[in-house]
């Protein structure tokens, strides 16, 4: 059965007939493949196709949802009964309900999101294969490996809401990896690199990224631990875009209403230095979060949530607006079967003008992290603790790789805190940053 328009119009009358004021119905439809391959030999394979249907109904305040894979006529008639009788029966709630008919998105552009090409198993076993030989190849010590993998997801989304809002877009992605281990002196280190794209043409080539992870595996060999102290922190760009998922967290409308983030009530303060701006843009072509409208059917858009250091926007979907009273800002995100929450689509922190090379070279004594390791954050309060790894700064240069370490201060001075964002800004995911510099944090060691 192809869900399609007269498919979703039949279903929203359907729960309509049963009482229902509002109804609104989402179907993901895709199929993913991926292999493993460890030292030449295919560990693995996945190969799988998801066909999933939600359906929410509103009675009023009150509303309720449910899903299923099987799409037969009986097996959505149950989904309707029971969804609908699960609504009837929930407590109601004064800010429910589906956005206004006037806010769903009129235009849905094309932003390039799907790739048509088709990737065999065997060219997945040999772009793993080939990532993977490279990575073993860069030095004598890389010895044994975690494996490399391939994967790939083509689909479909539908989303139609009973105000007659009616989309579908097709996205893929395609990604691969590898982890080598290098041995030294009987003690072992890993690391690893990786490619994602929404098209196969945009990512690297499987020996660069082998090269790339074993380069980054052996420069940890011979790590060690320094004695605790305050010193500038300088986050690579994988770090700093973990740094700069706490902020995420942070402004997500729900966390805002729930009273679990240390942003509440500062929109319209200085909430960073004044080289930070960050942006939620869900209109990026290619973009690895974009998409041409959200979970509800409203326009994705381009929101400055901080601009040189003032908090501008949290990020809203229609549930959190109203309790916030405020407008969505089109970032309603949404599993089947699953009320719609606030998420990023692609959120970044705008480049600054400095080099990797000319960020460490300004750092006289400092950390350079590469690895970030445990989850003590406290987004309420901001307190920020997380064990490191990385490599030790002297006179500008990256003197010997560290571990055993952790890192401390509080998201509120490290943002403020921040002297040098850099030109580097690669999108390897939905969140993103370049290189970032930090005036000083406190290193836990010896």
């Amino acid at each position: 059965m192809r869900i399609d328009q007269n498919f979703t119009a039949d279903l929203i009358a359907r729960a309509k007939r049963k009482g229902a004021s509002a109804v609104d119905v989402v179907a993901v439809e895709g199929d993913s493949a991926s292999v493993q391959v460890r030292l030449s030999a295919v560990d693995k394979l996945s190969k799988a196709q998801e066909k999933r249907l939600g359906l929410r109904v509103y009675f009023g305040r009150r509303s309720a949802g449910g899903s299923t894979s099987d799409f037969s006529p009986p097996a959505v008639d149950e989904l309707v009964a029971t969804t609908c009788a699960l609504a009837e029966a929930i407590v109601e709630d004064p800010d429910s309900g589906l956005p206004e008919p006037t806010s769903l998105a009129a235009v849905r552009p094309d932003l390039d999101l799907f790739d048509s090409s088709a990737v065999s198993m065997d060219q997945m076993i040999d772009r793993a294969t080939r990532a993977e030989r490279a990575a073993l190849e860069v030095d004598a010590r890389l010895k044994n490996s975690e494996g490399a993998e391939f994967g790939s997801f083509a689909g479909r989304m539908v989303f139609a809401n009973s105000h007659r809002f009616y989309g579908e877009f097709q996205s893929s992605n395609f990604s691969c990896s590898v982890s080598p281990i290098a041995i030294e002196n009987g003690l072992m280190q890993r690391d690893y690199w990786y490619s994602v794209g929404r098209k196969v043409s945009q990512l690297d080539a499987p020996e660069a990224i082998g090269r790339e992870a074993g380069h980054r595996t052996v420069r940890r060999l011979g790590a060690r631990k320094v004695a605790t102290c305050r010193v500038p922190i300088v986050f690579d760009p994988e770090m700093a875009g973990s740094f700069l998922g706490n902020l995420c967290s942070a402004v997500n409308g729900y966390a805002i209403y729930k009273g679990a983030s240390y942003l509440i009530g500062r929109l319209g303060e200085k909430i960073a230095a004044d080289n930070i701006t960050i942006v939620d843009d869900g209109r990026i072509p290619g973009g690895l979060g974009s998409k041409p409208f959200d979970g509800e059917g409203l326009p994705t858009r381009k929101t400055v949530v901080v601009e040189r250091g003032i908090l501008k926007s949290y990020l809203l979907d229609t549930y959190a607006g109203r309790k916030l009273k405020l407008s969505s800002t089109g970032n309603a995100s949404r599993s089947v079967g699953e009320a719609s929450s606030a998420g990023a689509t692609n959120f970044y922190l705008a480049p600054g003008s400095a080099t990797p090379d000319q960020i460490i070279g300004s750092v006289k004594r400092g950390l350079y992290v590469t690895e970030l390791i445990g989850f003590g954050i406290n987004l309420v309060t901001g307190d920020y603790s997380r064990g490191a790894v990385g490599f030790w700064i002297e006179n500008g240069e990256l003197a010997y790789p560290v571990e055993e370490i952790t890192i401390a201060g509080n998201l509120k001075d490290m943002w403020l805190g921040v002297e040098t964002v850099g030109n580097d800004l690669v999108f390897r995911g939905r969140v993103a940053s370049p290189t970032v510099k930090i005036a000083e944090m406190t290193v836990g060691g010896d």
